[in-house]
């Protein structure tokens, strides 16, 4: 087996024996893309020729299967690559010869993308790559076309078709940067035509390509290829001075584990609010030891400025981050404040002026102009999204970015895309097209929402319903195993998603299960400070715990249960709020607050004073709370009723207790689902509506006080009992 010291061999014989030739193909991809040195997530792509039998003659015929638009290597399957007639591919070359508006980025260029579905095999409907015609068009079976950042330091050097030339010999051939697209397929069969034993292409400021008649050896030489130009790099950075010399040295000191994470916690909210005035924003904190190299580097500035290289960056990072001169030893938390409002609104201005010098006439209009990317002295990264992939991709390729930096400047001189043609691919017109085709957004995308009870019942309940509308879910409770159980059903149901950035509790996908006890203000603090950490800052919350101490035979219960219920029915729910509310001021969106009452609270009986007290206090603070949190925050509450299948107010003794009390039959070794059943159907039967009453039922009333389908509702308190004529409120 061959040793590697920069990249991991995969390789596995009595695997891929086993495998067809186009699961090979899969098998190949995977063991590439779940190596980040070799290529980012969604970056790249690979291909083979095989032989098929076409549907419609039944003769043998060349398919090229080569991953479709959109996929990512190390997560791809069969389904995410495209099947299409080698013979009618290579056929366009002549279509497009007779266009007499060819060329790069001409019009007939982008015509030939739309052509791809013509030359389909077998009606398969993944859409086809951009990068389609470099492998129709290179001879060899086998492509694999990669994003390594080893390659593109090389690649994104000033001298990068020399140092090719030294590091590789003639066995890499090069070609300047093109975007990609059919005139670059053409420009690389070219190469290989003339160069009958070049194996590779350098694409300067893009990455390589690399090809073979055998598909381990396809595999086998890229990995070559990479560990070769790592080798190079690495000698010359060490001779440099190595990691003490990189990017010119340090300039400031990272802060210790416990300020960075205070002060992250402190600014991450209000910056989340001030990038997200068109639409709200996702965010991820990387700070490990190579991000705080860079940003704590005399260089960090002059790179930054300089923007990426490979179009994959870029298109997530923009053309720049936004870097932040502020001294960690010697400047406060208000100062980096400061200096972020003044760099977003400069970040502004130079995208515009970006735009407005670039645009074309038919140049789709302006996105957002904020940035993707904040770097800063002694923290670290933050990047955003749309949603946690999203931002997790976008950090990611910012610290391949930063290693191609590390790379270039370690061999030559680092420079990025020009900006004109980095505009030209990020306002590409089927990049635009690609933008629009994606699916519309669900109705909670890019919120972020609390629940706090959400270990079991009616809270986990509602954490499942919310995120399938999209909403990213943090799911606390007082048992932290419980909360994480949420976080994990939600994420083996729905994914982690993509993207391999983020540190600590960034490092999460659709949901995070975090521990806090509500009716202690520090642990609530601590928990929303972990939710910035995680997400950025936070939109909505739905406070689902609640307490229920049943009475004794006399209707009393001590008076360390009583102080207990309203610490956690009413108290835990104001803190919750309270401490909320900062944190919904310094990110000046709007939000929702949802509380639990209950429908006991405007009923008197025997039996459940404490409890019933205690929510009709909740019924009152959703009321003062609305008012304290307007025009910011809506407040209102749920009060449900009936509740027992799923309920974790209803141990199998309440139950119990509760049949006895009204006279129900049971035997005391009946089953407790049987117990659950007779006890729901007997408060079913109570109701108006003769149905028992599930915890689906209460989320669903959660869901609408969060969206913004009741976006003008706020003080009031939706009921959800079934139709109990004696709680109408009143």
């Amino acid at each position: 087996m061959p040793s590697y010291q920069f990249v991991n061999y995969l390789w596995d014989d009595a695997k891929a024996a086993s495998l067809d030739p186009v699961a090979r193909l899969v098998y190949r991809s995977n063991l590439l893309g779940s190596d980040q040195r070799i290529t980012n997530t969604g970056g790249g792509n690979t291909s083979s020729k095989l032989t098929e039998k076409d549907p419609l003659t039944g003769q043998p015929v060349e398919v090229l299967w080569v991953k479709g638009s959109g996929g990512d290597l190390r997560t791809s399957t069969r389904e995410n690559f495209s099947s299409l007639y080698q013979g009618k591919l290579v056929g366009l070359q002549s279509l497009y010869a007779a266009r007499a508006d060819k060329g790069l980025k001409a019009p007939a260029e982008d015509d030939m993308v739309g052509m791809y579905t013509h030359a389909t095999f077998n009606l398969n409907p993944r859409a086809s790559s951009i990068d389609t015609p470099l492998h129709s068009f290179l001879p060899g079976k086998h492509v694999d076309h990669m994003h390594p950042n080893a390659i593109i330091a090389i690649a994104a050097s000033a001298n990068c078709e020399k140092l090719t030339q030294e590091i590789f010999g003639g066995r890499m051939a090069y070609v300047p940067w093109m975007r990609p697209g059919f005139e670059l397929g053409l420009a690389m069969q070219k190469i290989a035509r003339e160069q009958p034993n070049v194996r590779a292409i350098m694409m300067g400021q893009h990455g390589f390509i690399s090809w073979a008649d055998d598909d381990k050896q396809c595999y086998t030489d890229t990995l070559a290829f990479i560990e070769e130009a790592s080798a190079y790099i690495e000698k010359k950075y060490a001779a440099k001075g190595g990691d003490a010399a990189a990017f010119g040295g340090a300039k400031y000191q990272t802060l210790d584990e416990a300020k960075r994470r205070a002060t992250f916690a402190a600014i991450l909210p209000w910056l989340r609010g001030q990038v997200s005035k068109e639409k709200r924003f996702i965010g991820t904190v990387q700070d490990d030891a190579k991000i705080l190299r860079f940003v704590n580097s005399k260089d960090a500035a002059r790179l930054a400025e300089l923007g990426t290289s490979c179009p994959d960056h870029f298109l997530r990072t923009k053309i720049k981050p936004l870097y932040v001169d502020w001294n960690p030893q010697a400047e406060t938390v208000a100062e980096l404040k400061s200096k972020l409002a003044a760099g977003l609104e400069a970040y502004r201005k130079d995208y515009a002026a970006y735009y407005t010098k670039c645009k074309h006439a038919n140049s789709p209009a302006m996105r957002d102009p904020n940035p993707t990317v904040v770097l800063i002295p002694g923290l670290g990264l933050i990047a955003w999204g749309k949603d946690k992939s999203e931002s997790r991709v976008t950090a990611e390729f910012y610290n391949c970015a930063v290693e191609v930096m590390r790379g270039a400047e370690a061999i030559d001189r680092y420079i990025a895309l020009p900006q004109q043609e980095a505009f030209d691919i990020e306002y590409w017109l089927l990049e635009e097209a690609k933008l629009k085709r994606m699916p519309a957004e669900k109705e909670l995308a890019r919120q972020v929402i609390v629940v706090i009870g959400a270990g079991s019942g009616i809270g986990k309940e509602t954490a499942h319903r919310l995120v399938k509308e999209g909403a990213h879910i943090v799911a606390v409770d007082l048992n932290e195993a419980a909360a994480q159980a949420t976080a994990k059903e939600i994420e083996v149901k729905y994914g982690v998603g993509i993207g391999v950035a983020g540190t600590g509790v960034s490092n999460c996908g659709p949901a995070v299960g975090l521990a806090a006890n509500i009716t202690d203000r520090a642990s609530v603090r601590a928990m929303l400070d972990q939710v910035a950490l995680a997400y950025g800052g936070f939109d909505s919350i739905c406070v689902t715990a609640g307490i229920f101490v049943p009475s004794d035979t006399s209707g009393h219960i001590p008076d360390d249960k009583w102080a207990l219920t309203f610490a956690i029915n009413v108290t835990g729910s104001y803190v919750v709020g309270d401490e909320a509310a900062k944190t919904w001021k310094e990110q000046g969106l709007r939000g929702n607050l949802v509380l639990t009452t209950s429908a006991n609270a405007v009923v008197a009986k025997k039996g459940s004073v404490a409890y019933d007290t205690s929510k009709a206090a909740a019924n009152h603070l959703v009321r003062e709370l609305a008012i304290e949190l307007a025009p910011l925050v809506r407040v209102n509450g749920v009060a449900p009723a009936t509740v027992v299948q799923g309920s974790a107010m209803f141990p199998r003794d309440r139950v119990i207790g509760s049949l006895a009390k009204y006279n129900i039959p049971y035997t005391d070794d009946e089953a407790t689902d049987s117990l659950v059943k007779k006890l729901a159907q007997f408060y079913a039967d109570r109701t108006l509506t003769k149905a028992p009453i599930t915890p689906a039922d209460q989320a669903e009333a959660y869901f609408l006080l969060v969206s913004s389908r009741l976006s003008k509702t706020t003080g009031q308190v939706i009921t959800v009992d079934g139709g109990l004529h004696e709680a109408f409120l009143r």
